[in-house]
């Protein structure tokens, strides 16, 4: 009799423990369920972008957002599923994109964000969404500066979290030009960049060409772009690590973007009339991982 007890407290025992383990793997499937499947289900996302880019992402005095970094993320959340009444837009400085997809904060980040291997070692990119290039901004005034091997000895200004410094001083593989003597300026973004650059605290700013574009618009006569570019940043949408689901179908939306038109009509929309000739092609796609 007691041995019959026992074995029957043994037997409810693993019962309980198959059972609570079942829960604890649903309750894992619904934490690795994808970006593209909870955009879905809940008809929300959230976006991260820039505040402070001219053209490209930027908060305006109202609280609303506009650029074309902003759009592609509203054409993108409806692809997914998502109205724009579901986005939730969150400011990603250069320095936090990573961590704030691999932390939740964001579900897609669409922020002048450049695919490296270094980055890709962290998250997964969908796109990339446009491919821009490299150039150097200067004072309207300033003729000192006409190529970037003009920049030895002057004062670059280096945005927290960018890259772009490094493309200039440094010798590939994460450097480009190797130019020595470039005494950087330290800025918390390319904002800072270009009110130094307007006050005289750096001689010039060197970034991909939209993002430049974008501050000389917005302050005509202040800056000029010299039309030197000297590398590819791609663009991509950054996707939490491993998500490739997610990322599939960004590639996807992407290429209807730029299929139906879109894509031409927002950078024509942004960039028409900056002296940039805009690609309007799909651009060749990262491998989902």
């Amino acid at each position: 009799m007691r041995l019959r007890r026992f074995g029957a407290l043994i037997g409810a025992a693993t019962a309980l423990s198959l059972a609570v383990t079942a829960c604890g793997s649903d309750s894992e499937k619904t934490d690795a369920k994808s970006v593209v499947q909870k955009a879905k289900d809940s008809k929300k996302i959230t976006i991260g972008i820039k505040y402070d880019q001219p053209a490209l992402g930027l908060k305006k005095p109202d609280g609303t957002f506009e650029g074309f970094d902003v759009d592609v993320a509203r054409y993108i959340a409806k692809q997914l599923g998502v109205p724009e009444s579901g986005i939730t837009f969150k400011e990603a400085r250069s320095e936090n994109r990573e961590a704030f997809l691999g932390g939740g904060q964001v579900d897609l980040v669409i922020a002048t964000y450049s695919i490296t291997d270094a980055r890709k070692q962290q998250i997964t990119f969908g796109g990339p969404y446009y491919i821009a290039h490299q150039d150097t901004m200067v004072r309207a005034d300033d003729n000192t500066i006409t190529k970037p091997q003009d920049l030895k000895g002057k004062k670059l200004c280096k945005a927290a979290g960018s890259n772009s410094f490094r493309r200039v001083t440094e010798p590939p593989p994460d450097g480009k030009l190797n130019i020595k003597g470039v005494n950087l300026v330290d800025a918390s973004g390319y904002s800072e960049c270009a009110a130094k650059l307007k006050t005289g605290a750096v001689d010039a700013v060197s970034t991909d060409d939209l993002i430049l574009a974008g501050f000389a618009s917005q302050q005509k006569g202040s800056f000029k772009v010299i039309n030197q570019p000297f590398t590819d940043e791609k663009y991509g949408v950054g996707i939490k690590k491993g998500d490739t689901a997610t990322c599939k179908a960004v590639d996807d939306a992407i290429t209807k973007m730029y299929s139906d038109g879109t894509a031409k009509t927002l950078l024509d929309k942004y960039f028409g009339g900056t002296g940039l000739k805009p690609v309007t092609t799909v651009p060749p796609f990262e491998t989902c991982a």
